[in-house]
């Protein structure tokens, strides 16, 4: 087993709250600095900007995971990472399907570009990606998990946008692959708190909007290859697989 460094939660220049210096190659410059091993994009309600920092990290040996970071009707952010291109492509039509016809305003919102490996724009979303989704956070789990993919809610301590924030518990009968938990809360003083979650899988994140912010929190991970496949492992605690925060 190897031990991989991983920060899963990463916003680039399409996110219209990302800095426009949150490109590929400065993602890529940034993470190998911090000697991180893995990152993981995930743009609001979009996956567009993957394939470009796909192309820019394997000239690094870093190892991209694709996915989003996703708003649901009732303001909930959550985390969806999937395992190759053509399921993530599925994933944009569903994002495209059910996010609503309101447009961004880039003087209030920001920018919302992607960019290719040499900082060309060659796409911006007319759309405000910061809009909650059409479907509730058990639809949205419906749909990741149909596709193949990990669900993880976000920032679960944070007073917004979360699902303690928003619905006030995090229910039971949700299927989640783990929680994130953000760096300004520890693992045991969240647990002192909401000790119904004592037995889940957790993760953190830098939830880095600028360069500098990556790698400020990771989550090491326990695993043989730096794999989709290997991931759901580790945060199920599976043969030998694990997480360590």
């Amino acid at each position: 087993m190897k031990e991989f460094r991983a920060d899963l939660h990463i916003h680039t220049v399409l996110s219209p709250c990302g800095s426009l210096e949150m490109s590929p190659r400065n993602i890529i410059q940034q993470a190998l600095e911090k000697g991180i091993d893995i990152i993981g994009i995930t743009d609001h309600n979009s996956t567009r900007q993957c394939q470009a920092v796909v192309n820019e990290a394997v000239k690094s040996g870093i190892t991209v995971f694709c996915g989003a970071e996703v708003t649901t009707k009732e303001e909930v952010h959550c985390l969806a990472f999937f395992e190759n291109f053509d399921i993530l492509k599925a994933f944009q039509d569903y994002l495209d399907n059910h996010l609503p016809e309101i447009m961004n305003n880039p003087d209030i919102f920001g920018y919302q570009v992607v960019v290719d490996e040499e900082e060309n724009i060659v796409f911006e979303e007319p759309r405000l990606l910061i809009s909650g989704l059409n479907q509730s956070i058990d639809q949205l789990e419906a749909e990741i998990h149909k596709l193949g993919g990990i669900f993880i809610p976000a920032h679960v301590n944070r007073p917004k946008y979360s699902l303690i924030s928003q619905l006030g518990f995090i229910p039971p009968d949700l299927r989640a692959d783990a929680f994130e938990l953000s760096k300004h809360v520890e693992t045991e003083e969240f647990l002192k708190k909401y000790p119904y979650l004592r037995g889940k899988t957790f993760v953190r994140n830098s939830d880095a909007h600028h360069p500098e912010t990556i790698g400020e929190s990771f989550t090491t991970l326990v695993m043989e290859e730096a794999t989709i496949a290997e991931f759901r492992l580790a945060l199920l605690n599976e043969n030998g697989r694990r997480v360590i925060l």
